[in-house]
């Protein structure tokens, strides 16, 4: 299989979601790739462990409210865009994460795609959840730059 380049545009779960933050891109992009903090920023983030640094062809093992995942890095543009995923409980992740320099801070876009047989089953139950964690996640990213800025 070929690593992806994008998130799956035909997937029947995708979100889109864009946060401002008035925080230095350098800070921002630490908190983002320092997979093994996430928990101490990320109250949805039980546990989260990588060996070695955040670049393609690394993995790493998280779990969100007990929930284990193990994302592949696919792709690192530095100080500008990541993109992981994989599958796990038969639903297939794509993130991707997007970082613009603004006047005051940093523009953070995060794209999302969910495929398989139980996003098939309840194709609004996921769309609300993937969506209400992304929020989520863009506002801890947030909170916890500006903490530190």
């Amino acid at each position: 299989m070929t690593a992806p380049t994008t998130v799956d545009s035909s997937a029947p779960v995708l979100a889109h979601h864009e946060i401002n933050v008035k925080a230095p891109l350098d800070i921002v992009w630490q908190l983002h790739i320092d997979v093994t903090s996430w928990p101490s920023w990320q109250e949805a983030i039980t546990e989260a462990h990588m060996e070695g640094t955040f670049e393609p062809g690394n993995s790493f093992d998280w779990s969100s409210y007990g929930f284990p995942v193990t994302s592949q890095i696919y792709e690192v543009n530095d100080r500008s865009r990541t993109l992981w995923g994989g599958t796990a409980a038969d639903i297939t992740g794509v993130h991707e994460w997007l970082f613009e320099e603004t006047g005051d801070g940093v523009r953070v876009t995060t794209n999302e795609s969910f495929a398989g047989d139980p996003v098939n089953a309840d194709v609004a139950g996921m769309q609300a959840q993937l969506d209400a964690s992304l929020v989520a996640w863009l506002e801890h990213l947030k909170s916890a730059a500006e903490s530190r800025t």
